[in-house]
């Protein structure tokens, strides 16, 4: 056996060695070797010195091998390029023998046996081949520079389009991919919103979802304290071009905060990943919103990355007429204003993301953003009270106003994955916010009628409110089988707010102003939310269905400083969701139901009397309750190269908090006048049944019309200062857009709207 191993060990080297070098001299050696091996299996030690023989003739006849470098460059640029394709050619046969690809830097080397002349061919996908030839002589040689010049004569372009989808529907919400929008690079991010399914903005720039402006907005999945006062002041001056997509959540899972009655809009914003770094520029101006300018950056190396955002915008000076009438029928009096308001507002945003990559199981992220805005406003007002036809009161208004909002938000999450499963994941957040608000009101009287200096003086209000927020929250979010999936966590929210205002009204006589002990106070109140979720996610065939549970025990502590009053309720809520998706081949059939939970927020709870407009005074209500909202939705999705989204919903509540008018004698100095009294309460019930229409039309590779539009019907019922309201009506809205691709880059797009006002408990 010993020398069986032995014959196969030797014949299979030689067979490698004939393959390799087929033009060597001993083919026949081989063949008696062969033979001789064959006959003496028994004795190999008489083979030694014939292999040992062989092994010296092939030393002798071992072929000496050249090697040829060069390096190649684009003639138009002079920068190197990669990936050329170097052959190597016999000059005779024009056979190829070897091939090998430039480096990054353009270089190349390649190695041959002597004794044969070759062709040297570089080429490479939209330039000319290069050839060199290279002596059979030759030793190693240095090919030089090859200069590759672009073909003049191209290829006939082939094109292979496929249309990018801007909807998608998941079973628990709808995504607006806003990269694949072609205006991405012209609109601002409220614009933007105009063509979201499901969402609408008004004539205010109002932001609304399924009709109603009680929503939630989160960045990245996150609380913004920038999104907290004026969302759309934001979004004017955010360009589009810096989010990935807009998440429209109508019936949100349990890993969700309850709060947001109308349901959540979560927006990613753009952060590469890709190793390197990139910068982005952005300029914009519109004649209404003004210019922004922004700056966008990334940069990752290894298990480094960083994302930084800074913008400015300036929203001009901008001048509206407005004009109301009031009649109050109990005593024949009508009250009309007349003023011109004027606003202007400054702002700033920067952002900073940090993440570091332990390894492929451990995740640390981090961010910071810092949010502030100065809005300047004034108004010239003229108001006048008639009795049976003659001006019994009048006077004219100056007011000037300026509101300091900062926002900041920083947090950071730890990620740690799982060897088990790599969809695994096991998440602990930490988020802290801050947003101070400082409001400067001054209010000037003249051209009195009636309207007594000493009884209704000029005055001055301050107002320093805000909220400091701690957020500690751990998430897991992982399979059990290849259908089911599961979410639990839980989340403890801390909030303070607190209001601090004063007046000073001014004093004729001394020309001077004084505290108005009446409308001064301090308030200060404590929310904690601490909840515990639990959902799963099954996926059988064409049908995915979820469900869970979200269990929120909230406390509070609210106190008025100066008047030793304390409120201390607390509350457990029990909020489910569900939501079932089936498939089609080219469709998809939604359902959804979902209990939501609406907190009061501080500009409700304030007792804080806003009297810019000192016959139309508005306040928040210290003893508002959460509201609790059912919502149930119907929707059919069908997406290819024309989409259509239709859908219905039904919403209730039994406690809904509405913003009431009443007529009440403002008592100032022990006199009085009859002034229009607005604040929150909550009141009865309030039903909504909504129908929504989302179409986009391609009705060629140039041409594409779009529609957004929502028509909603609303049942409202309660009971406030004693008297029995109800009201009914339609409201809704719709956005027409349209695109026409031009040659050569150009675009033209066209986009307009309506929205009607809206149906309050008391009025439309």
């Amino acid at each position: 056996m010993e020398n069986g191993r032995n014959y196969l060990l030797f014949h299979r080297c030689m067979v490698q060695q004939l393959v390799i070098f087929p033009d060597f001299p001993f083919i026949q050696l081989f063949t008696q070797i062969n033979q001789l091996m064959k006959k003496s299996l028994m004795k190999p030690c008489l083979l030694m010195p014939v292999i040992f023989l062989t092994a010296c003739c092939f030393a002798q006849n071992t072929v000496q091998s050249f090697s040829i470098k060069g390096i190649a460059i684009d003639s138009a640029t002079g920068q190197p390029l990669a990936y050329v394709t170097v052959t190597l050619q016999n000059h005779q046969s024009l056979k190829s023998i070897k091939t090998t690809l430039t480096k990054g830097d353009g270089s190349f080397v390649i190695k041959e046996p002597k004794g044969s002349a070759y062709n040297l061919v570089l080429s490479f996908v939209g330039y000319n081949s290069q050839s060199v030839l290279i002596p059979a002589e030759s030793s190693d040689t240095d090919a030089g520079t090859f200069m590759m010049t672009r073909a003049v004569a191209k290829l006939k372009e082939i094109s292979v389009r496929a249309a990018r989808p801007v909807v998608s529907r998941e079973v628990d919400k709808l995504v607006y991919d806003v990269q694949a929008d072609p205006e991405v690079v012209s609109l601002s991010a409220l614009d933007m919103m105009r063509k979201v399914p499901l969402l609408t903005v008004d004539g205010d720039d109002h932001i609304l979802l399924n009709g109603g402006g009680n929503f939630k907005i989160l960045i990245n999945g996150k609380e913004s304290a920038m999104m907290a006062r004026s969302p759309s002041d934001v979004l004017k001056a955010m360009p589009a071009n810096n989010i990935e997509k807009i998440e429209v959540i109508t019936t949100p899972p349990a890993k969700y905060d309850a709060e947001g009655l109308s349901g959540i809009i979560n927006i990613i914003t753009k952060k590469r990943g890709d190793e390197g770094y990139n910068i982005g520029m952005n300029g914009a101006y519109n004649n209404i919103f003004g210019t922004n300018a922004s700056i966008s950056g990334t940069f990752k190396q290894g298990k480094f990355g960083l994302a930084v955002f800074g913008l400015y915008g300036y929203q001009p000076n901008l001048v509206t007429g407005s004009s109301t009438t009031e009649n109050i029928f109990s005593n024949d009096n009508t009250v009309t204003q007349q003023s011109a308001n004027s606003r202007h507002a400054p702002l700033g945003e920067g952002s900073v993301d940090l993440s570091y990559e332990f390894d492929s199981l451990n995740l640390l992220t981090a961010s910071v953003n810092l949010f502030e805005q100065t809005t300047y406003t004034g108004r010239n007002q003229f108001s006048a009270t008639d009795s049976a036809g003659f001006t019994g009161q009048g006077y004219t208004l100056v007011n000037g106003s300026s509101e300091k909002y900062l926002g900041f938000d920083a947090g950071f999450n730890y990620q740690l994955g799982f060897k088990r499963s790599k969809a695994a994941l096991l998440t602990f957040s930490y988020q802290f916010g801050y947003a101070p608000d400082e409001k400067v009101s001054n209010n000037n009287f003249s051209n009195r009628l009636n309207y007594e200096a000493a009884v209704y003086p000029d005055f001055q209000q301050y107002d320093s409110e805000g909220i400091t927020t701690h957020t500690i929250q751990l998430d897991y979010a992982g399979p059990l089988s290849r259908q089911l999936s599961v979410e639990a966590g839980g989340k403890a929210i801390f909030r303070n707010d607190y209001s601090n205002y004063h007046e000073n009204d001014l004093d004729s006589a001394a020309n001077k102003f004084f505290l108005n002990q009446q409308e001064t106070n301090n308030f200060t109140y404590h929310q904690g939310v601490f909840s515990l979720y639990n959902s799963y996610q099954l996926k059988q065939g064409s049908w995915t269905a979820k469900g869970g549970l979200r269990l929120e025990h909230t406390t509070v502590n609210a106190e008025f400083t100066s008047e030793n009053v304390a409120i201390s309720p607390s509350y457990n809520n029990l909020i489910p969701s569900i939501s079932l998706q089936r498939n089609f081949a080219a469709s998809s059939l939604n359902f959804g139901f979902t209990e939501r939970i609406q907190r009061p927020g501080i500009p409700q709870l304030s007792p804080y009397i806003y009297r810019t407009n000192p016959l139309f005074i508005y306040t928040g209500n210290p003893g508002v309750r959460p509201e609790l909202d059912n919502t149930f939705e119907l929707t059919y999705n069908r997406f290819g190269r024309n989409s259509i989204i239709a859908g219905a919903n039904y919403a209730f509540s039994t406690n809904s908090i509405q913003r009431v008018s009443s007529l009440r004698p403002d008592s100032i100095d022990n006199v009085k006048d009859t002034v229009n009294y607005t604040t929150y309460e909550n009141l009865g019930t309030n039903r909504v049944f909504g129908l929504s229409l989302n179409l986009r039309l391609n009705f060629s590779q140039a041409f594409s019309l779009g529609l957004n539009a929502r028509l909603s019907r609303i049942w409202l019922q309660g009971t406030y200062s004693g008297n029995l309201y109800s009201n009914q009506g339609y409201f809704g809205n719709a956005v027409i857009f349209g695109r026409y691709q031009l040659p050569h880059g150009w675009a033209i797009s066209l986009n307009g709207g309506y929205v009607s006002g809206n149906v309050s408990l008391q009025g439309h």
